[in-house]
């Protein structure tokens, strides 16, 4: 199938490009194309291993154009509307050309520099220059230009048209399931100038950033080149010579997500976790399928704001939609729900390149014979490939998996060198979110070896990972009380609770809510002391993803009446209905009625005494009666019910302080 990438009329990428607004000032343009004049300028033709000649002459065209631009600022020239539409059509030209400069530092994108060449050709020939203020020479400058761009031959180089060729063969022989001969894959690592572990991660995570943004031809092109270059990192580099910045990359991204609000990443329209956020002409953001929806009704302006929209452009929010993605992957949120999420979803399941599954498979194999019979460093970096891998798609773990890794990183968790051990655990991680890699894990007898982990590992970050591991485990039922029986297994939970970092909690307190989907459970959490750590959390103003997971594990608690007693004698009766009446969240209102419901049900009468003398708890109440989900407000009708019926039999004398709703609401 690669034959067909080397057709000459193969459509060149979609590269990100926004069509600037049709009210933007003379100004404004401008100066946007001066600075992404200079922006393209930045870069050498030199530094670029493959298509050096294009680079060197598109980049002296727009240094040409850079002092046109230039000189029509200084002379603050007045632009005629047709010299604007011109020069909005350069801006466009431009920001492709800049993204096509872009593509080239991941090498392998093959850039068509004519076809861009030609658009801003096109635009110079009708470009007004009588209209416009300029010298003679400026003028003929940009005549020049034109006429050259017109002109410009931009052919393949011999040597790139072979490492082309190179990469072709190297692509069919993974489809034939043909192990590549190395000496081709390093000739075409050497054209690339890819000598570096951190120089071959660089152009993976690159590639993965655009394949965002590609239509599916286009994403089976990049997967077969991801999964080269994830082959080539894992086999032809021994050192990983930034792991340590990269796995510190990792834990602030951790630590920066736990500081965000999970509530910014739902549509305000749909109320659902954006999977394809998109940013309007207001600078808002919606999910796409939400907002073409709100558009193709006729709609003109933004749902939010209630400005016009100038225009209907939507730019993707990249950056957003990474840091969704990696929300969802720390807290096993699965975005498999709408058509658009579900295609996502697919993209991860079914890579659509059997070349990259192949070379996947030969990754796999590779990594788990380091893993058996590697030096101690080959095997703490094959422990670290793997934990890249399984974290970038569903297919990679299935391999993994199947290739037999899972038992040898079991065995690295007793390593007594740190950093083998965290990236052994990671790793695990990653694997126990299969179904195939829970059942591989407790069939190994893996469960003790990661509770020791949890218990006594050397690093922090290692015992948190462990917490994570053990969340994944209890989300199959037939686990989850095996885990619960093994003594060690709750209170050391329960001690990271008080000794980790935020995300340390959050891990140990939604490992402890699975494992309370299982009744056998609760004893075992109560016994432990869980409850008073869950009100503290509460209590000491903790993020508000970390708020929320306690209290889910609460109302789990509050299900039994050890668990209500247990909530009461912590004080956890005021502050749960001050959280009720604070929260902006409907997730944790409808929690706190959860709770506070099962604390009337199972806790003393004191307790709707204390509900019923609260008059402003009843505006909470008849609000998710009305705005929560369907569980939530069956919660808040019930628990109106007991107040009203306590009430109306109470004789003294709390009748006369009801609210004023409750003339006009009926509870049904």
């Amino acid at each position: 199938m690669f034959q067909s990438f080397n057709r000459s009329d193969r459509r060149i990428l979609s590269f990100p490009a926004v069509h600037p607004c049709e009210s933007i000032s003379p100004v404004t343009l401008l100066g946007s194309l001066i600075a992404l004049s200079t922006s393209i300028l930045n870069y050498q033709s030199k530094s670029f291993p493959t298509q050096k000649r294009n680079a060197r002459e598109t980049l002296r065209q727009i240094g040409i154009l850079l002092i046109f631009f230039e000189e029509i600022q200084d002379r603050r020239s007045v632009l005629p509307d047709s010299v604007v539409l011109c020069f909005s059509e350069l801006h466009l030209a431009f920001q492709k050309i800049h993204s096509a400069l872009i593509l080239m530092k991941s090498q392998f994108v093959a850039t068509q520099f004519r076809v861009l060449i030609r658009a801003f050709a096109t635009a110079l020939e009708v470009l007004p220059l009588n209209c416009i203020d300029l010298t003679s020479e400026a003028k003929e400058l940009v005549e020049l230009v034109a006429k050259q761009a017109r002109k410009a031959r931009f052919d393949l180089d011999a040597n790139d048209e072979c490492a082309a060729k190179d990469v072709i063969w190297i692509l069919n022989q993974f489809e034939k399931r043909i192990e590549p001969d190395m000496s081709v894959v390093k000739r075409v690592l050497d054209h690339l100038e890819i000598r570096s572990w951190s120089e071959c991660n660089k152009e993976i995570r690159f590639m993965e950033e655009l394949s965002l943004e590609c239509d599916e031809r286009e994403v089976t092109l990049l997967k077969s080149l991801m999964g080269l270059m994830s082959y080539c990192r894992g086999v032809m580099f021994e050192e990983i010579e930034s792991s340590g910045t990269d796995q510190t990359e990792g834990r602030c991204s951790v630590e920066m997500l736990s500081c965000l609000n999970p509530e910014d990443f739902r549509c305000p329209i749909s109320l659902e976790l954006m999977t394809d956020p998109v940013t309007v002409s207001t600078g808002q953001t919606y999910d796409r399928s939400s907002i073409q929806k709100w558009l193709r009704a006729g709609n003109i302006i933004c749902p939010k704001t209630g400005e016009k929209l100038i225009n209907k452009e939507l730019v993707p929010n990249s950056a957003l939609r990474k840091l969704i993605q990696q929300f969802c992957e720390d807290h096993g949120v699965s975005l498999a729900k709408t058509e658009t999420q579900n295609s996502n979803a697919a993209r991860t399941i079914a890579v659509n390149s059997p070349a990259a599954a192949e070379s996947t498979r030969f990754l796999s194999k590779f990594l788990a014979r380091r893993l058996v019979s590697g030096t101690g460093e080959q095997k703490n970096k094959a422990a670290y490939e793997i934990r890249l891998l399984a974290k970038s798609s569903v297919f990679n773990r299935c391999c993994l998996i199947e290739a037999g890794t899972v038992p040898p990183l079991l065995n690295l968790l007793s390593s007594t060198d740190a950093p083998t051990q965290e990236n052994a655990i990671a790793a695990l991680l990653k694997l126990s979110k299969h179904s195939k890699g829970k059942k591989v894990i407790m069939d190994s007898g893996g469960l003790k070896l990661i509770l020791k982990v949890l218990k006594a590992g050397p690093r922090l970050e290692s015992r948190q990972i462990a917490a994570a591991t053990l969340f994944y485990l209890a989300s199959e039922d037939k686990y989850r009380a095996l885990i619960g029986e093994t003594p060690e297994a709750i209170p050391s939970l329960v001690e990271l609770i008080k000794t980790g970092t935020t995300i340390g909690k959050m891990h140990a307190v939604v490992a402890i809510f699975g494992l309370l989907l299982c009744r056998e459970n609760c004893p075992r959490v109560l016994a432990a002391g869980t409850v008073p750590l869950l009100v503290h959390l509460l209590a000491s103003s903790v993020k508000e993803d970390l708020a929320t997971d306690s209290l889910a594990a609460l109302a789990k608690l509050s299900e039994h009446i050890d668990g209500s007693l247990a909530i009461l004698k912590a004080s956890g009766l005021p502050l749960i209905t001050r959280i009720l009446q604070s929260s902006p969240s409907r997730t944790v209102k409808e929690y706190c009625v959860s709770i506070l419901l099962s604390l009337c049900i199972n806790g003393s009468i004191e307790v709707t005494v204390d509900l019923a003398k609260d008059p402003t708890l009843m505006t909470s109440l008849y609000s998710l009666v009305t705005e929560g989900t369907s569980h939530g407000s069956k919660k808040a009708c019930s628990l109106l019910k007991i107040i009203h019926k306590f009430r109306e039999t109470d004789p003294s004398g709390l009748r006369s302080s009801r609210v004023p709703q409750e003339r006009f609401l009926r509870v049904r």
